[in-house]
Parts: structure tokens; sequence; C-alpha cells
């Protein structure tokens, strides 16, 4: 029978790497971010975040709700995707005062995520740009051979 020799230890360095700072958000996109929400909410037929916030499956609470709404605090991407979601895909309140007919509802949802993705604070036209400057050159190279 061999003998076990015991843990073993290995060495682990750790380098430190610095966050970029980035700018902060903009009160324009604050002001967005919140109309877009604050939109999407109403036209689900939530009249105020209170009532949506104690719907089941809400993903926020009714304080963090007003404070996207008003520009107080901005969502992560995520956060914004899943309140948009709950909106529009999620149960309708009861009653559900002004809520659009769902092709309307499901279309709001749609634009208010194709117009979050090209404001500043989530990066998504970054992430575009640079996609774009490493892309490959296509075709063939000065000396006539393929990349």
């Amino acid at each position: 029978m061999a003998s076990d020799p015991g843990p073993t230890t290995e060495a682990v360095t750790v380098q430190l790497v610095a966050r970029k700072k980035h700018p902060p958000i903009s009160d324009d996109d604050r002001a967005v971010i919140g109309a877009l929400l604050r939109e999407v909410r109403r036209a689900a037929g939530f009249r105020s975040a209170e009532t949506a916030a104690g719907a089941q499956g809400c993903p926020a609470s009714r304080q963090t709700i007003y404070a996207y709404e008003r520009g107080g605090l901005v969502p992560s991407l995520v956060q914004f995707l899943e309140l948009v979601e709950f909106y529009v895909l999620g149960p309708s309140p009861t009653p559900a005062t002004g809520r659009k007919p769902e092709p309307d509802l499901r279309a709001l949802g749609v634009s208010a995520v194709a117009r979050a993705l090209t404001l500043s604070a989530y990066h998504v036209t970054e992430a575009h740009d640079l996609i774009a400057r490493m892309q490959p050159p296509l075709g063939r190279t000065d000396d006539g051979h393929r990349p």
C-alpha cells in the first residue's frame, strides 16, 4: 500500500489589474432610461411602481423602480432587460387599467430595448465599434494572397 503524501502546496501568483474608470452616466441617459421604463410600465397597465413591485415575479422593489424611473439609479443592462421583460411578458395587473393591446405592448418593449442599446450608459455601441475595428480584412492583400 502506498502512503498518502498529504496535501501539496503550490505557489499562486496574483497580479492586480486596475479597472478602467468609466465616465459617469450622463443626466440625459439617466432620463431616457427612466422614461423608457416608466413608459413600458404604464403601457403594461401598472399605474404605479408600487403595483408593479407588488406583482408576482417583479424583479425589483418599489424603491428601486422609483429610483430607476427618476434617474437616481441606473439599472445595469441585465436589470433593465429583466424589468422590460417582466412588464411586457409577465402577468397583467388586476385590474389592468390602461394596458395596451398585446401587439402594441410587445412593439413598445422591442423599441425600448433597441433605444437603450444605443445609449452610452450601456457601452453597446462601443462594443460594435470595437468589433468593426477588429475585423480582419476581406479579399486579397496587396501581395495577392488571401489574408
